[in-house]
């Protein structure tokens, strides 16, 4: 258990209202740099990015009249953790729900460890120290109640708000006690008294209302596009419509004379790999952002388009499927799958893909930046708060201490909102009009055209069977252009983590298991997006368990089942390290790959939807299941397909086993969002490229689910754990098993084998 220690409030802290005028008590788990003793974690949050040992932290006020002040340190975009972070302290610390208040904080890593919105890590990284945190203010406040009394501490408690001497009857508000607690020795690393899980009031129970539901619904909530300043200027940005390519040539005399526009301005380029820097192009910068884009539309502008304006993606899809039908490099080897392969008596062969896809948030990018007085000060939507910070400061070659960032709601995110291009174009902005606030705002048609793309994939699988139909061999080689290459030189292969999604740690007991990845060139900006790797990677083996069922005449639940085996801990390829491949950095010890757990998951979804009912005539039931973010998932889909070959959901039943868990309101809700988010990837949405450039370029050609085709009843089924079950990600996890149950339940209404997505008009007669 870390130390926790008093920290006297910066003024910013108490500029921003935190104390609400009254006095504070702030209380924080420090950082290994303020513990020279403090130990190098391995895994989890302690091995977090950014050259930082971060041991996270959080800072609690109480004010006079008893208002207790919480800081949320992550960014909310719907997943709720702007609730669920401070419900963890408040629970511990015995607080009226009615009377706490939760405030955003800034980019401040230093302060307030990883702040890294990503990767389902919120809950898993910081439940323990959120608790930490809270009883440490609990057991504070019952010390200065005792001393004021003259009792022993162990003789009174906190209650709901108040410390309580129950042999006198005694009673004093935390308002009351605030002050004097604050002037109190901290708990030490060993004294800290975490409630009994019975006692919890908040935690597990789902019973609280979002902190921001409320404005979100009528209206009040504050997101980054809604930024206003006096004095703001707003600007678009004509972008470089290939990667890579650059400025030749610029007119902006007609842009000039647009009514509104105060200047047009060239954003230099970053050659590739820009990690998230602009790619450059040409701003216009107005009095509004009508008159802006106005500007952009009268410019003319000429592109050396580089190398990558041969991008085409059916020519790249030939390339992609030549690859994977040829031996690759080898990730994985169990037995002789080859030799197996071709003593099989029976062989199952096939090949799926999956392409590019955009996040799309309802919210496109948008930022606001302002330089005064020497400090550039950033107001977005962002996930990777200290991200933009340290972009910024890099491209305008200031100390990071000089920029501030102050996080907004995000209006959805999906991962795109953890690259900052557009607030490091906004401070650039900012700059060449002399530090007045200028607003960068993205267009939905940029949005779409210059996202940081989901990878394209094409899967190859070979499976052999022996004459009853058991596996004997299974052969998987996947290829897809890497999110590496944003970052360096293009390594043509999948990074360690991007092969740890779905692909070497497939989880069946087969006796001879090879598993390949293959080279491809990234031809455009590829980013994580919800879920990563797993989406594409599980859309291929679910379906292929399936199509390896059908070959053996079984079940499919029941097959998926035998493939994976007995309940047991998966094995390591030999000679890796334990999270180089397939633990998203989570101790293995502590995060085993626990077949049992997922077999658990598969059982009960599909006990819950009623697995072999009689069905209607061309209706069917799909099931998939995976283990992604440490989290085990399976979703049984009843798929309909009518005469016309129109595509319907009447109901999916997901379970789901993250361990220990918060609220359970959330996880209905992202596992219903992501069974929404599924349709559409499995549907409708695809990103396609000629000559180098994104054919599609809105919500007309890049199709989302509406609510006439999204999965009309959805039922989440969450497997209870005790709290000596870590906490795992539900932000994502729910989104890979879709595709393949739905493909899955599509071929069992009507026998149509579904290998590429999205499935569009596959399904007409």
């Amino acid at each position: 258990m870390t130390d926790i220690r008093i920290e006297q409030p910066s003024r910013r802290l108490l500029l921003q209202g935190v104390a609400a005028g009254g006095l504070l008590l702030a209380l924080r788990l420090p950082t290994a740099q303020a513990v020279e003793a403090a130990p190098k974690a391995k895994y989890g949050a302690d091995a977090m990015p950014h050259g930082v040992v971060n041991d996270p932290h959080v800072f609690v006020s109480i004010a006079p009249d008893g208002i207790v002040t919480i800081l949320c340190h992550r960014a909310e975009m719907g997943q709720g953790v702007r609730t669920g972070m401070p419900m963890i302290v408040a629970d511990e610390l015995d607080a009226d729900w009615a009377k706490v208040r939760v405030k955003q904080a800034p980019a401040d890593e230093p302060r307030f460890g990883n702040q890294d919105t990503d990767g389902s890590r919120s809950t898993r990284h910081f439940l323990q120290p959120m608790r930490e945190c809270g009883a440490a203010a609990r057991m504070m406040l019952e010390a200065a109640a005792a001393q004021r009394w003259g009792v022993k501490p162990e003789e009174v408690a906190a209650r709901n708000h108040q410390v309580l001497h129950q042999a006198s009857g005694r009673a004093l508000g935390y308002g009351e006690l605030a002050a004097e607690a604050a002037k109190l020795p901290v708990p030490g690393k060993d004294q800290v008294k975490l409630k009994d899980p019975s006692a919890f009031r908040y935690i597990g129970k789902g019973e609280l209302e979002l902190v921001d539901g409320f404005d979100i619904s009528t209206g009040r909530a504050v997101y980054g596009q809604d930024t206003v300043l006096p004095g703001m200027l707003f600007a678009v940005v004509e972008r470089p419509p290939v990667f890579g390519a650059t400025l030749a040539s610029v007119d902006d005399s007609a842009a000039r004379k647009v009514p509104g526009v105060v200047k047009v301005v060239r954003i230099e380029g970053t050659p590739p790999p820009a990690k998230f820097q602009p790619l450059g192009g040409v701003a216009v910068i107005a009095r509004n952002t009508w008159a802006a884009m106005q500007g952009r539309e009268a410019l003319k502008v000429t592109w050396n388009e580089g190398r990558h304006a041969s991008y085409d993606s059916d020519s790249y899809r030939s390339a992609l499927t030549e690859t994977a039908r040829k031996p690759a490099l080898r990730l994985r080897d169990v037995g002789d799958a080859g030799e197996a392969l071709g003593k099989a008596a029976k062989r199952v062969t096939a090949e799926y893909y999956a392409p590019h896809l955009a996040h799309a948030p309802m919210e496109p990018p948008a930022a606001t930046a302002r330089i005064r007085d020497g400090v550039c000060e950033v107001w977005t939507s962002a996930q990777s708060p200290y991200s933009v910070r340290g972009e910024v400061a890099t491209r305008l070659k200031m100390p990071i201490e000089k920029v501030n960032v102050n996080i907004e709601l995000l209006g959805g995110g999906f991962g795109r909102k953890s690259k900052c291009d557009y607030a490091v174009e906004a401070a650039l902005l900012s700059q060449a009009v002399d530090g007045q606030p200028v607003k960068v705002v993205w267009t939905r048609e940029d949005d779409v055209q210059h996202d940081y793309f989901h990878t394209v994939q094409v899967d190859h699988l070979e499976a052999g069977l022996d004459q009853g139909g058991k596996p004997t061999a299974f052969l998987h080689r996947s290829v897809f252009p890497s999110i590496a290459s944003i970052f360096g030189p293009d390594p043509k292969h999948g990074a360690t983590f991007e092969v740890g999604m779905g692909l070497i740690d497939t989880p069946f007991a087969v006796p001879n298991m090879r598993i390949e990845n293959g080279e491809a060139e990234a031809h455009a900006r590829i980013g994580w997006f919800r879920s990563v790797l797993n989406v594409p990677h599980v859309f291929a083996v679910q379906s292929f368990a399936a199509e390896m069922a059908h070959a053996a005449g079984r079940d499919q639940k029941d097959y998926l089942l035998e493939l994976i085996g007995p309940a047991r801990d998966l094995d390591l390829p030999q000679g890796t390290e334990p999270t180089q491949y397939w633990n998203y950095n989570e101790d293995p010890r502590k995060y085993p790959v626990d077949t049992g757990r997922l077999r658990r998951v598969i059982e009960l979804a599909a006990e819950k939807a009623e697995w072999g009912r009689r069905m209607p005539q061309r209706h069917g039931l799909g099931i998939a299941a995976h283990r992604s973010f440490v989290t085990y998932v399976a979703t049984v889909v009843e798929a309909a397909v009518d005469e016309q070959g129109v595509l319907s959901v009447p109901r999916v039943d997901v379970a789901v086993d993250c361990g220990f868990f918060v609220n359970p309101e959330r996880i209905r809700s992202q596992i219903e969002g992501a069974c929404v988010m599924g349709m559409s990837l499995a549907t409708k949405s695809a990103i396609t490229f000629k000559g180098g450039k994104v054919v599609q370029s809105n919500f007309t050609d890049y199709e989302i689910s509406r609510i006439d085709d999204a999965p009309r009843d959805v039922r989440v089924h969450i497997v209870p754990a005790g709290i000596e079950v870590p906490p795992g990600g539900v932000g994502e996890p729910g989104l890979p098993p879709f595709a393949p149950a739905l493909c899955n339940a599509i071929f069992a209404a009507i026998g149509k084998r579904i290998r590429e997505l999205p499935i569009g008009g596959q399904l007409k007669a």
